[in-house]
């Protein structure tokens, strides 16, 4: 289930930045369930019902919180216990919540973009680049980029590399990745039923269509470096 977040006039806390050989980001996993407070617990099953009330198959469960991280030597460790997936919802404040972003390029450098589906619980009728999704519990980050990817779009990374670890204003945080298909996998790609278009954006960020706003050419900008 994709997890992207939503628009905002703060900016987000980078807290590490890579980029890293997949096989150097590390993650550990505590056996501690993350305890909400009741005004949260209850702000999430109100978020969880309004979803399912507007048609939604979204669906709670476990995902990753983050406990701590450390920069190392080509490469990140980071620490994670269980919490409820729907305490990403809530207003404010998602608890620390952790998010992969699998920004997905082809083998010429363009830009994989869809434009998400209306019922989806973030980021719904806007688009968004490549994959993304929570973490699931015992996965590393890195092992949900390649996931979302395959789920999104039904296709596998020649090369994938992790990028950044940044906290958005509203506590979600986002482990985001770089993805290239190899020479005609572009051609394959087939959207998941979270998404309602998509289209390979050129490689030139400032030759990109009107609706991708302004705060994904600032993303991928940001990347290109």
């Amino acid at each position: 289930m994709s997890a992207q977040p939503e628009p905002t006039t703060e900016l987000p806390e980078i807290l590490a930045r890579g980029p890293w050989p997949i096989e150097h980001v590390k993650a550990r996993w505590r056996p501690e369930h993350f305890e909400p407070s009741s005004e949260h617990a209850a702000e999430a099953d109100a978020a969880i019902k309004g979803l399912q009330d507007r048609g939604s198959p979204s669906h709670d469960g476990v995902a990753a919180r983050l406990l701590d991280y450390k920069a190392e030597q080509d490469g990140i460790a980071i620490e994670l216990q269980p919490l409820r997936w729907a305490l990403r919802l809530v207003s404010g404040d998602a608890s620390g919540s952790v998010a992969a972003l699998c920004v997905t390029r082809s083998a010429d450098g363009r830009w994989l973009a869809g434009r998400r589906a209306a019922w989806v619980s973030t980021w719904a009728g806007r688009w968004s680049l490549g994959a993304g999704g929570a973490v699931d519990l015992g996965e590393n980050p890195a092992e949900t980029l390649v996931r979302e990817l395959r789920e999104e779009w039904a296709v596998s990374p020649e090369r994938v590399r992790g990028e950044a670890l940044i906290r958005l204003p509203h506590q979600l945080v986002m482990f985001v990745g770089q993805a290239w298909l190899a020479e005609g996998v572009e051609d394959t790609v087939t959207p998941d039923h979270e998404h309602d278009e998509y289209a390979w954006w050129p490689r030139a960020i400032e030759e990109w269509p009107p609706e991708a706003g302004e705060a994904l050419p600032r993303m991928a900008r940001w990347l290109a470096e």
